[in-house]
């Protein structure tokens, strides 16, 4: 592709965690779970650049085993409260990369569609957006069907709804975690206070289907992660979906 715009990778995996502690490098079908994120980065088309940024010792050493670049991440930017965005800026600053296009992925988000990454960089560069990230349909956790529990266990409900069937409700998706690309300008905007900022004013969606995406949070997570990526080991070649060149603006 001529003239194609510079593209980045940053990993991101924090050494804490209060659901699986220690998920990033914890052995997911026989390898720390952050070398799954390392293998779909490295096999993306459109990725030039890919670089680890964590303050874990374990997870650092699994990148460097893999050759890849590892950026520090300081204690300031890996609490709790510690954002995704400014550990992003953070690593692309000490990189010293000048890439226009920055990848965003998750250390615990071992599974994702091997052509994700790529759609997402792809849509960003053709539709000229100033973010691109992965959804999928809320299913059965629809938010008309949600409500408040109140003292006593009276139910309020949160949102107005007069649909008796799942199909009937307007369709919605949610982020997955699986892939983010983001525009330098919007990555490095000014902190504005609101959390999604740095995603800019121009947001686009793809779409995945469920199951596509395994975000780990607890030991049920896991458990589903590793039994997909086992079951890609003994299929490699499973049957494309067609419907997955959707895109949501």
């Amino acid at each position: 592709m001529m003239n194609r715009e510079r593209v980045i990778a940053v990993i991101i995996g924090r050494a804490g965690s209060k659901g699986l502690p220690g998920k990033n490098a914890l052995p997911l079908c026989g390898r720390p779970m952050i070398c799954h994120t390392i293998d779909a980065a490295r096999a993306s088309r459109t990725v030039d650049r890919v670089i680890v940024s964590t303050d874990g010792r374990e997870i650092a050493g699994a990148a460097r085993a893999m050759n890849v670049e590892v950026v520090d991440r300081p204690a300031s930017l890996a609490g709790d409260r510690a954002t995704v965005d400014g550990a992003v800026r953070h690593a692309v600053c000490e990189a010293e990369d000048t890439a226009s296009i920055i990848v965003m992925l998750y250390a615990n988000v071992p599974v994702r569609p091997d052509d994700l990454i790529d759609r997402a960089v792809t849509t960003l560069m053709e539709t000229g957006a100033d973010s691109v990230q992965s959804y999928c349909d809320v299913g059965k956790h629809h938010p008309h069907w949600m409500v408040k529990l109140e003292e006593g266990g009276r139910v309020v409900a949160h949102h107005p709804n007069a649909s008796y069937r799942r199909q009937d409700l307007p369709p919605l998706r949610i982020p997955d975690g699986g892939v983010i690309a983001v525009r330098r300008e919007s990555l490095f905007v000014p902190n504005t206070g609101h959390p999604h900022a740095f995603l800019g004013e121009d947001r686009r969606g793809i779409e995945t289907r469920p199951g596509d995406v395994v975000d780990v949070d607890d030991a049920q997570d896991f458990a589903i992660a590793e039994s997909i990526l086992s079951r890609r080991v003994k299929n490699p070649n499973p049957n494309p979906n067609p419907d997955r060149e959707r895109v949501v603006s």
